[in-house]
């Protein structure tokens, strides 16, 4: 997974533009405000699986007082860093690993993951994590692939998965098969209703999860119980 992501670091922001016709930029703009708003202080931010920050930017223009992206594959991490040098500002970018963070218990007051989810080895392993780097009160908000309750939808979502991966990898990278890794996490991947159940069994209270676009995206919500 680190290496194939490597792979598609360069033109990894202008694909996702594609795949999703820009969408994806106002499900990641609704997952960092869900994951914000409300919180009694100015936030301590953590965006795992960071990938090109798009996440770890928006939180920082926001009420954050300190926001840290932190991503496993070091291609991703310096085209952030980039990013980061040309705008003059923006978050600390750091190396980890979603299952063994390198941080203290409650560091963070939010944690988002942003399409990072569904490609760890251990989902539940990397939720767990994001529960111990939780203050108490803190919120956790996962937005990914979703699996469509509606039939017509999930066939029409289906169709769509196995024509334009296939052709975008073509287009961009020469290989139809780059993308191909998308529908096959899916296979393996719980998706919103499963992940809600996975944060209540890490100990995240309230789990919830809002669908979009009829439920091919979902936006996944935990909070760290008070003493």
């Amino acid at each position: 997974m680190r290496e194939m992501f490597s792979r598609l670091a360069e033109r990894y922001d202008l694909v996702n533009d594609v795949m999703s016709f820009g969408m994806h930029r106002k499900w990641k703009r609704e997952a960092v405000r869900l994951a914000m708003d409300g919180l009694p202080r100015r936030p301590r931010v953590l965006d795992l699986c960071c990938g090109t920050g798009d996440m770890s930017f928006l939180a920082s223009t926001g009420q954050a007082s300190s926001v840290v992206g932190a991503d496993f594959t070091l291609p991703m991490l310096r085209v952030a860093q980039r990013r980061a040098r040309a705008q003059k500002r923006g978050p600390a970018f750091v190396a980890a690993d979603a299952l063994h963070l390198p941080f203290r218990d409650g560091a963070f007051d939010a944690v988002t993951v942003g399409y990072g989810l569904r490609n760890v080895a251990d989902p539940q392993a990397a939720l767990r994590e994001m529960r111990r780097v939780l203050a108490p009160g803190g919120r956790a908000v996962v937005l990914d692939f979703g699996k469509p309750d509606n039939a017509v939808a999930d066939a029409l979502y289906q169709s769509y998965l196995r024509t334009m991966m296939p052709a975008v990898g073509w287009i961009f990278h020469g290989d139809p098969e780059t993308y191909l890794y998308i529908p096959a996490s899916l296979e393996r991947y719980p998706a919103q209703r499963g992940v809600a159940q996975m944060m209540r069994d890490v100990g995240f209270e309230n789990a919830r999860y809002e669908n979009r676009l009829l439920g091919t995206m979902g936006l996944n919500v935990g909070e760290a119980p008070v003493p």
